[in-house]
């Protein structure tokens, strides 16, 4: 993992936020939050050593820590992982047919052992650790790996009938931090890497030209630092890149951009520069995450002490399409403006994530083990902070659950969140501010699950995917093991 630090017309008024507050209000009633019962609170002074495993099944063949996991688009029961044992391997996590495993029992006597998922194919040929791992878009038709030993690595993606295959390696740079897959139609199977020297690197997978299976389409060397994460606007038309030194680039990768007239003033590589020389911008200690709204208007960049900045985007839809599933896209005229300055939390924001239309919340998950909800419809501000998320471990990932643009999705008030504690825990995000002092439970938490070590033993949670509407929730855990959690 890299460091674990790892729209609509200009007509619209300029201090009137990105996303329509009309549907804000609509959505987001005080209904009150939902609540779980904590549990296990009487058995705490227990001095027999309880372990709890809520897992449905689980990935053993990995021999040390999992950094990455990926999940196939169209088939979510696919999934890659990514480890220090330099390994790779796909996976099905659909959980075996049988009684599950008790979700408490003792130490002793041992349970009943219950076989682990099989391996659909072994990546081999992976130098160093796989520190980076994703299917390509459209159809998941390959996977792509990156290492600590900065090679990149191009595999077809195994079938019924067919098994998967190494196409081409390259090795540009001295490590490979992030790899983020392009959503843009008209550029299938096309990926982005960040790079431990600042680059960030654009390749497309080929395997129909045997010349040039893994061809290079855009390189740029503007961070002075590492490169700790990158998005793909979700037309796939923009990147932006994120580093420690505190800089952020959006790249116009494909040439759409200047196409529409939209051109860095100062000519130079990034249609969007803003770096540390900007005071308004400046994070002493970088910046370590970044997501954009799905309206494709807006990106929130987080880094240390919980300091995020939202800057405007550039539209280049047509007017027709200025609107993606009711998310207004930023005035033409904020473009490259920072909209917000945003410090809530403590320490560094590991993770940031938009919710889907109609509700128009950003997700941040923190180092000081906190999540904050901001209400992007108001001007940003805090809609919820939950201080003790994941019992003062950082949080590694939040995630709202998502599906494809257009299709319903009545789960997208669910956000899902992984910590260094070794647990997954999901929340209703709906509902007004709850007290400060009120436990995890009673602000929002709708379900738990155990079954990685944590508790700073090794055995925190790296990432998690849960495609397909969040039913299933996979888990990269510190401690070599993927386990796979049902959460109707």
């Amino acid at each position: 993992m890299a460091d674990q630090h790892e729209h609509h017309d200009g007509q619209e008024e300029e201090d009137d936020v990105m996303l329509d507050p009309d549907e804000a209000e609509e959505v987001i009633e005080e209904d009150g939050d939902a609540a779980m019962d904590s549990g296990d609170e009487g058995e705490r002074g227990e001095e027999e050593i309880q372990l709890q495993n809520d897992s449905a099944a689980h990935f053993d063949h990995h021999k040390d820590s999992i950094f990455c996991i990926a999940q196939h688009p169209t088939l979510p029961h696919i999934v890659a992982t990514g480890a220090g044992d330099d390994m790779a391997y796909v996976w099905d996590c659909t959980p075996a047919p049988g009684p599950p495993l008790p979700k408490s029992f003792v130490t002793t006597p041992q349970p009943v052992e219950r076989q682990g998922q099989d391996i659909l194919a072994a990546l081999e040929g992976q130098d160093e650790s796989v520190n980076a791992i994703s299917f390509t878009l459209p159809q998941g038709e390959y996977i792509v790996t990156g290492t600590l030993a900065g090679s990149l690595n191009a595999y077809t993606t195994p079938t019924p009938t067919t098994p998967a295959k190494l196409l081409a390696s390259a090795k540009e740079v001295e490590e490979v931090n992030w790899i983020a897959p392009c959503p843009h139609a008209a550029y299938p199977n096309t990926i982005a890497f960040g790079a431990k020297d600042g680059s960030v690197w654009v390749y497309t997978v080929n395997a129909s030209d045997p010349s040039s299976p893994l061809t290079i389409v855009q390189s740029f060397f503007l961070h002075q630092a590492p490169s700790t994460a990158g998005a793909w606007t979700p037309d796939g038309k923009l990147l932006a890149t994120v580093a420690e030194d505190s800089s952020l680039y959006v790249w116009d990768v494909f040439g759409e951009a200047a196409a529409a007239g939209v051109t860095d003033p100062n000519g130079g590589q990034a249609i969007i520069a803003l770096t540390a020389a900007d005071e308004r911008f400046n994070v002493d200690g970088g910046l370590y995450s970044v997501a954009i709204s799905p309206g494709g208007g807006i990106v929130a960049v987080g880094g240390a002490e919980g300091n995020i900045r939202v800057v405007g985007l550039p539209r280049l839809s047509s007017p027709s399409s200025a609107k993606v599933g009711g998310a207004k896209q930023a005035a033409a005229g904020q473009a490259g403006q920072i909209l917000a300055s945003l410090q809530a939390q403590t320490d560094g924001i590991e993770t940031l994530d938009f919710s889907q239309p109609p509700l128009t919340l950003l997700a941040a998950g923190s180092v000081d083990g906190s999540i904050a909800l901001y209400d992007a419809a108001h001007n940003f501000t805090v809609r919820r902070h939950i201080p003790d998320a994941h019992d003062e471990e950082a949080v590694i990932k939040v995630e709202f659950v998502k599906m494809p643009l257009g299709t319903p999705n009545p789960s997208n008030h669910l956000l899902t969140s992984c910590g260094n504690d070794g647990v997954v825990r999901r929340w209703d995000v709906r509902g007004g501010t709850a007290a400060a002092a009120a436990p995890a439970a009673g602000r929002g938490m709708t379900g738990e699950w155990k079954g990685h070590r944590g508790g700073g033993e090794g055995g925190g949670i790296l990432g998690f995917v849960q495609g397909g509407g969040g039913k299933r929730i996979v888990t990269a855990g510190d401690d070599g093991v993927g386990l796979v959690f049902n959460a109707p």
